[in-house]
């Protein structure tokens, strides 16, 4: 038996080996994947399905003309064919609102946060 797996739509992204029956995973649900895709790396893995990656950017401040690093959080629903973990560097997409403030999906494992 051979499961269906939808195709994202992203360069470079891979599907997971593993299957599952969630309506909400990109890849073997119904969830369509649109606008942002972003990079980060996981910091908690404790709610169910979810997940929050946090990603640094850097930001130009124009009165003091300097560059200055922020970061910001964001939840994302983590499907259980993909099971990321805090370390683990990930790509997210942007979806159709999936909770109350889940709008991004975990679309696949890039690799481990390098230890500092």
């Amino acid at each position: 038996m051979s499961v269906r797996v939808r195709n994202v739509g992203i360069p470079g992204v891979n599907p997971p080996e593993k299957t599952c029956n969630d309506p909400k995973c990109p890849w073997h649900g119904s969830v369509r994947v649109r606008g942002l895709v972003l990079t980060g790396t996981v910091i908690k893995a404790k709610m169910k399905n979810t997940v929050v990656v946090e990603r640094e950017y850097v930001y130009y401040d124009r009165k003091y003309k300097r560059y200055e690093k922020r970061r910001s959080r964001i939840h994302a629903h983590n499907p259980p064919c993909i099971n990321a973990q805090p370390g683990d560097v990930v790509v997210i997409g942007e979806t159709r609102p999936l909770a109350k403030t889940v709008h991004f999906v975990v679309l696949g494992i890039v690799g481990k946060k390098p230890m500092s």
